[in-house]
C-alpha cells in the first residue's frame, strides 16, 4: 500500500516475513530496524495532547495523529503509549520522569537515546529536557 512513513511505523514484507520499525539515525534520517514477528504488533505513540470534549469525553493525541478515547487518568502529556495495532488498544504507559529512557526526536540531537536527568520548566517558552548518553 502507498502510505506515508512516520516515527515509530511499522513495515511488514510478506514474502519474505521481515519486520522494520523505522527510527532516526544519529544525522536525522530514517533507518529501519530489523524487528521479530511478536515486536510488530505494537507501537509507541508519544502523548502530545489531553483534553475532553464538549459532551465531557476525554482523550489523548498522540504524535502519529490518533485520537483515542477514554483512556487511563494515569497518562500524561509527554508520556509515551504502548499501542497495539491490532486492537488499538493501550496495553502499557511509560512514564515522563527522571529516570526513563528517551529517544530525541527534534533538534540537533537527533537519534540520540539516553537517559532523561531532569526537565527544565520555562512558563510560556520551551521547556529544556536535559538527557545522559545511555552508554
Amino acid at each position: 500500500h502507498k502510505y506515508p512513513l512516520g516515527f515509530m511505523d511499522v513495515v511488514s514484507i510478506e514474502k519474505t516475513d521481515e519486520h522494520f520499525r523505522m527510527l532516526y539515525d544519529v544525522k536525522g534520517r530514517y533507518m529501519p530496524l530489523s524487528i521479530d514477528s511478536k515486536e510488530a504488533n505494537f507501537k509507541l505513540c508519544k502523548v502530545k495532547r489531553r483534553a475532553i470534549t464538549k459532551n465531557r469525553v476525554p482523550y489523548i493525541v498522540t504524535h502519529d495523529g490518533r485520537t483515542i478515547r477514554y483512556p487511563n487518568p494515569d497518562i500524561k502529556k509527554n508520556d509515551t503509549i504502548k499501542l497495539n495495532l491490532e486492537s488499538g488498544n493501550v496495553e502499557a504507559t511509560i512514564k515522563f520522569d527522571n529516570g526513563a529512557m528517551v529517544f530525541v526526536t527534534g533538534g540537533n540531537n537527533i537519534g540520540r537515546i539516553g537517559v532523561l536527568s531532569h526537565v527544565e520548566k520555562h512558563n510560556g517558552g520551551f521547556d529544556i529536557a536535559h538527557v545522559r548518553d545511555a552508554r
